[in-house]
């Protein structure tokens, strides 16, 4: 794919630039993105063997250095010198956003004390995309990957299930078995989404409920993205009869059934049907 030049920027800014690349579908990159990972000087890559595959796919020349959690501190003055210099040095994880659960945060945070310009260049996110899809509350808390210590993990569940809010967890397929009786302990009578492989060919959804998950195939691929609804989803809001419930209930005792009469104004209110009942009983024996 050639992407025309001239009816982009000429002038980019210098500094760092955070480039957030396909989550799965390599389709799935803006132009823009494309225009400032083929003008920069150097792309930092997480993974420069997953990298050269969408570089490839765009035609995108740029020279790589390799940077991921075990070198970036390393790594770290050698490219602060580099950005002093006026070059424009790009950002990349091996998928979505970099610096969130992936390498790049310290050197954000460097770059923020050197006065150094830091441009995020936005585009595919799995965690918006399962907020999204979820159906679940906007308002949402994005814990990244579970910690590899289970006490450490089961402290922080604990912490999380009094938030009201959705709850996103990045959870890789090694990890998943070992988490899910954790899930069930904290998160019991909750709504979850497990999102594999999004925008990918065998891309999938797991629909339940937290206590009902089930464990998964040893052999499972694919990094996933767990998405726990807010606390109140499955409760349903019980209000009191109304006057005017109860009058219809008594103008109806008598030509319905009190199944019949428990499901009209069930369905027209948040009265629970058990309070329904219960009345109806009472106003059948009463007459």
């Amino acid at each position: 794919m050639v992407i025309n030049s001239k009816t982009l920027n000429k002038e980019l800014k210098k500094g760092l630039y955070l480039v957030s690349t396909p989550i799965g579908n390599l389709g799935d990159i803006t132009l823009r993105a494309i225009e400032i990972l083929k003008k920069s000087d150097f792309i930092l890559c997480e993974d420069t063997r997953v990298s050269k595959n969408l570089f490839k796919r765009y035609e995108i020349k740029s020279k790589l250095i390799s940077n991921h959690k075990f070198n970036e501190k390393r790594n770290l003055l050698k490219i602060i010198e580099l950005l002093k210099k006026d070059l424009i040095i790009s950002l990349v994880s091996d998928a979505g956003t970099p610096s969130i659960s992936d390498p790049g945060a310290i050197l954000v945070k460097k770059c923020e004390e050197s006065n150094i310009p830091i441009i995020p260049i936005p585009g595919p996110s799995a965690v918006s995309s399962a907020v999204a899809i979820s159906g679940f509350s906007e308002k949402f808390f994005f814990y990244g990957f579970f910690p590899e210590k289970l006490k450490t993990l089961n402290e922080d569940l604990k912490n999380l299930s009094n938030l009201n809010y959705s709850i996103v967890f990045f959870v890789s397929p090694k990890k998943i078995n070992r988490v899910i009786q954790s899930l069930k302990e904290n998160f019991s009578g909750r709504k979850i989404v497990i999102c594999r492989e999004m925008t990918k060919l065998y891309e999938e959804f797991i629909r339940t409920d937290v206590d009902k998950i089930q464990t998964f195939d040893e052999k499972l691929k694919g990094e996933l993205t767990v998405v726990i609804s807010e606390k109140n989803i499955n409760k349903k809001i019980s209000q009191k009869l109304s006057e005017s419930d109860k009058i219809n209930i008594n103008k109806m005792i008598n030509k319905l059934s009190i199944k019949e009469i428990v499901n009209l104004i069930s369905s027209n209110n948040k009265v629970s049907k058990k309070e329904i009942y219960n009345y109806c009983l009472n106003v059948k024996n009463e007459n």
